[in-house]
């Protein structure tokens, strides 16, 4: 395995940023590049990434299909090896006939029904209470250099129960960095993400509760909206999903027992 790097607030990864010529003026924009992941030599899946991270990335992305439980090895393939991710298997279960081709925008289309998440996610445990004040601080304590510089990429992060920190990712995709921050704890052998809270920077779509729901996290805090399927699929798993933190107000989704507190009257 190689380049897995550690988690908390770090420096933006080699490549993540490019500096162009807009009107005149220096700006820097975020980097989008494919990236394809193979199990064995088989191609698994292609995103569009940026780069840095590449084998959180792949380890986070598998295990949030249910091929994997446990860190790979992983590394670059001879060929094309800023834009290919090598894994050894093998699988937990086949690969499905049809291919994984994710986007930065919207992520893998077509995932199936709640049934099909079922089968590869158990019911979560009831877990710790957390205060209704801490959650919808936790998009505040998201370290985003790469944002912060171009505007242009979504982050995920991993709290601890206190709200302290563990681990953050940034990418043109928010689903890509969910998977990097998921793979950074497979890599240090910290699933499941029992007691814990993952934060994401944008809107709270189906397929990021799938990915904390397999990766064991009660709760996961979003800064925009939820969709009507992310909140049925949390309601079903048994996952506490917060939207709209912000400006120190959070609402509730689902599974409002580990929230200490009652809401603001405004909060919307």
């Amino acid at each position: 395995m190689s380049g897995v790097s550690q988690g908390g607030p770090s420096p933006l990864a080699a490549g993540e940023l490019r500096r162009i010529v807009r009107d005149g003026e220096s700006d820097l924009v975020a980097v989008e590049e494919p990236l394809e992941i193979r199990v064995d030599g088989a191609p698994i899946a292609v995103t569009m990434r940026t780069p840095g991270h590449d084998e959180e990335l792949a380890v986070g992305f598998l295990h949030g299909e249910g091929l994997i439980a446990r860190a790979p090895q992983v590394g670059l393939t001879a060929d094309l090896a800023v834009n290919t991710i090598e894994v050894s298997g093998p699988l937990m279960r086949e690969v499905r006939a049809r291919s994984f081709y994710t986007s930065s925008s919207c992520g893998v289309c077509g995932k199936g029904a709640l049934e099909e998440v079922a089968v590869h996610c158990a019911p979560l445990a009831p877990g710790p209470r957390l205060a209704r004040e801490l959650l919808a601080a936790l998009p505040d304590r998201l370290v985003q250099p790469g944002f912060a510089q171009s505007g242009g990429l979504h982050a995920t992060g991993l709290f601890d129960g206190r709200g302290e920190l563990l681990c953050v990712r940034e990418d043109v995709g928010r689903h890509n960095a969910m998977d990097k921050v998921i793979g950074w704890a497979l890599f240090g052998e910290r699933l499941p993400l029992h007691g814990q809270v993952l934060c994401v920077s944008g809107r709270l779509c189906f397929e990021l509760v799938q990915k904390a729901a397999i990766a064991g996290a009660g709760m996961l805090v979003g800064v925009g909206a939820p969709t009507s399927l992310a909140i049925e699929l949390a309601e079903d798993r048994g996952l506490t999903l917060c939207g709209f933190a912000r400006r120190g107000r959070v609402n509730v989704y689902s599974h409002p027992e580990r929230v200490a507190g009652a809401p603001s009257r405004d909060s919307g």
